[in-house]
């Protein structure tokens, strides 16, 4: 490879095609092809490099995430990740994860960005062969009511939107997240998505061209929405900071309605081959669109592949071949299929689905062929659009960046006023501590009719997504920007240890996690050791939390890495790892929530309060303080109380069961209180800031009296009080009436957001 390209050339054609990549990374292609690249290996690569593909900045510090435990199917590295989860007669059931962001796209049109991503995370678990059977969003906004609060309250709304009209339409249950407000977002909001399924054991899909694809002819056929110019660039747009309304052609657009027939087409494709015993490869079309299915099922199948643009189904005449190869097209599949039944798979779709009915110039194509040569060949209206090595397409590139450790600490408030009554009425009504029922509201999460727990019930949702069987499947995602800016390594234990408590505190084993890492501008060393330290902390919590043996841990088995959440003026936003976690209840029927069942109970708290309320809603609140100690991250302390209480309620003796985490001790049992709506609970503790409002993790357990009477509680278990008569919560010498402030607890997003009263 002797070619030495003018750099200057190179300069001009990144800038002209408004390009990702530096400058060197140019010249390192035109060394690979040994010659100036075409304009769609200029994309191509762009794409294939870009920080969203490649990880090239983070790869080295994933590496240090804990993948592996008992029970794992297949970790990282698939669209999705798979783990075992139950056996229904006689047949082996595993749980397909997957966990993305739409961060991007979703601040510039946030209806159409949120709504693609919900559908890419979806089509991640379709194409590993399984039944969607839920899906789940973590948000982040600005300060709705802040200096930039018209264009969050807009985003909020477009985003939810979003979400409920794609996810509705789709006829998958949305099982609700959790949804955060600071102004470190107001320049990038987040939306994160899970999604969630089932397939049989021996049914499950690889995103790879099988081994006998090198003993007899292979295709690639396209199947799906005809290719457009929609969200074309929308890997490098996610993969640089983000500047006011640039990129929203790079946004794509969905068609929830088509994926339902496309879904319904697809599980007749693949139960066909399965049938016949035919081997093939499944994936869908996201970042980087035809060129990186078409280039990443050769590759990770050892295989070259020839592909013809020109018999890609296109509904704007006249495209480039960079666009046709790297446009992101919503509603897209890839299949590899032997060529002998290629006719019979264009069938079912063609005909039996009449996709060109559904819509104009929609319908499945066989676009390439593979090859035993590694070589990625393109070609397009007859003549030769690319040509390279196709390892050097996926291989990627590894950078290790610079890091600035930082001290982000801030100190503790002046004064720590307390009157429980003010402070509690306060932090329920604030934007950060009310109901977040009325975004639930929008979503359908009973569609499929397995829903056992919806958002708001229980700390986690639960469903039976295998039908007829008794294991019932508990989700929680998590993760708290206040502990993130103050301490980004316990930002990212406790993202992991309130996820484990929230499935937990629901009677659930957790069984596995996946991460979504969202942080500032990797080249920002300051940036970039946040990002290293959050993964630090996630590590750490899930060594500490496995729950297959002392020495396994909670494997990490999917997830995302964005980067550049800043905008052009170099606001960043604070550290946001956010981590859902997946937990396995043996009989659905036992599932916990957290509604008071009767009156005189005993109301225990599990985990002892401790002087550390840095980042908390009191001190948000009640003092404006966005200071303080963080809560420390105990990881043998947690093992042990998720232990005691997953024992607590496999015998039965729990009534119901809230974790301990934003608003401390007193904002947990008011929500207790708020869900039964006839019951309350009288607090015996200290009415102190401390034993009141640390967020130190715990539990809050109802059980019958008589227990708690008899029973030898352990070192971290104390009885707090007791349930009585009215929905109300009292302490010594003060008493908040709950009845009277749940109408704003409930109403306060719709009424700031929506109806934007008071802004």
């Amino acid at each position: 490879m002797n070619y030495l390209p003018d750099r200057e050339k190179l300069k001009e054609v990144i800038s002209a095609r408004a390009l990702a990549m530096t400058v060197d990374e140019a010249e390192k292609l035109a060394g690979y092809v040994n010659r100036m690249p075409t304009p769609l290996e200029f994309h191509l690569f762009d794409t294939m490099w870009s920080e969203h593909c490649s990880y090239k900045s983070s790869k080295p510090v994933l590496k240090t995430l804990p993948t592996d435990a008992p029970g794992v199917v297949i970790g990282p590295g698939e669209d999705a990740g798979v783990v075992k989860f139950c056996v229904h007669d006689g047949r082996e059931w595993d749980l397909v994860v997957a966990h993305e962001s739409h961060n991007h796209p979703s601040q510039v049109l946030p209806v159409e960005g949120a709504a693609t991503g919900i559908g890419g995370i979806v089509r991640d678990v379709y194409c590993m062969g399984a039944r969607v059977t839920g899906s789940m969003d973590m948000l982040r906004f600005g300060d709705p009511k802040g200096k930039k609060g018209e264009t969050t309250r807009g985003i909020v709304r477009g985003v939810v939107e979003g979400i409920w009209k794609y996810g509705n339409a789709l006829g998958v249950p949305n099982m609700g997240g959790d949804t955060e407000f600071h102004a470190g977002y107001d320049d990038n909001c987040l939306v994160n998505v899970v999604a969630f399924g089932v397939v049989p054991h021996d049914r499950i899909v690889h995103s790879f061209v099988p081994e006998e694809a090198h003993e007899e002819p292979y295709v690639l056929i396209l199947a799906g929405k005809p290719t457009d110019d929609t969200g074309f660039g929308g890997a490098t747009f996610a993969s640089a900071d983000l500047d006011g309304e640039q990129g929203m052609g790079a946004v794509q657009v969905a068609d929830p309605f088509l994926k339902r027939v496309l879904s319904t087409a697809n599980a007749e494709v693949l139960d066909m081959l399965f049938t016949r015993d035919i081997k093939f490869g499944f994936k869908d079309l996201g970042a980087g669109g035809i060129a990186c299915v078409t280039s990443e099922l050769a590759a990770h199948g050892g295989l070259g592949i020839d592909v013809d643009l020109d018999a890609v189904p296109v509904s704007v005449k006249n495209l480039p071949p960079e666009v046709i190869a790297c446009s992101e097209t919503q509603e897209r599949y890839g299949l590899a299929v032997p060529e002998s039944v290629a006719e019979d798979v264009l069938s079912i779709y063609n005909v039996k689905f009449e996709l060109p009915r559904l819509f104009p110039h929609c319908r499945a194509a066989v676009i390439g062929r593979f090859t035993e040569s590694p070589v990625y060949n393109v070609v397009c209206r007859g003549e030769k659009a690319a040509e390279t090595p196709i390892e050097y397409i996926t291989e990627g590139l590894v950078y290790e960046r610079n890091e600035e450790k930082t001290d982000f600490s801030k100190p503790e408030p002046d004064i720590r006023p307390c009157d429980p009554a003010i402070n509690i009425r306060e932090m329920l009504t604030s934007i950060a501590g009310c109901s977040r029922q009325h975004i639930w509201s929008y979503y359908d999460s009973e569609v499929q009719g397995n829903t056992m727990m919806r958002p708001g019930e229980s700390d986690a949702c639960v469903s039976v997504p295998v039908e007829g069987a008794r294991a019932g499947l508990a989700v929680s995602g998590d993760g708290n920007p206040w502990y993130g800016e103050l301490d980004p390594f316990l930002g990212g234990a406790h993202s992991v240890g309130e996820a484990v408590r929230n499935v937990v505190a629901s009677g659930a084993t957790p069984i596995c996690a996946t991460d979504c890492l969202n942080f500032g501008n990797p080249e920002n060393p300051v940036a970039f050791h946040q990002f290293r330290q959050s993964v630090r902390g996630i590590s750490e919590a899930c060594s500490a939390l496995g729950f297959s043996g002392d020495k396994y841990p909670l494997p990490i088995v999917s997830g995302n890495v964005s980067f550049y959440n800043q905008s052009t003026a170099g606001n960043a936003i604070p550290p946001s790892p956010i981590v859902a976690v997946f937990g396995k209840i043996h009989d659905h029927m036992k599932a916990t929530d957290i509604v008071l069942r009767k009156a005189g109970s005993a109301m225990l708290l599990v985990g002892t309060r401790k002087d550390e309320l840095g980042g908390s809603l009191y001190y948000r609140t009640c003092l404006n303080h966005t200071g303080g100690k963080v809560p420390e991250f105990r990881g043998s302390l947690e093992k042990k109380m998720a232990d005691w209480v997953l024992k607590l309620i496999h015998q039965e003796h729990a009534l119901s069961v809230h974790d301990i985490s934003s608003g401390g001790l007193a904002v947990a049992g008011a929500e207790m209180a708020l869900a039964s709506r006839e019951l309350g609970i009288e607090l015996f503790v200290d009415s102190n800031p401390v034993t009141l409002f640390s967020e130190t993790p715990g539990y809050l357990i109802e059980v019958p009296e008589v227990f708690a009477e008899k029973i030898d509680l352990p070192d971290f278990v104390s009885v707090a009080g007791k349930v009585k008569k009215g929905c109300s919560l009292s302490g010594k010498g003060w008493n908040v009436d709950l009845s009277a402030l749940r109408e704003e607890w409930a109403d306060k997003l719709q009424s700031v957001i929506w109806r934007e009263e008071g802004c």
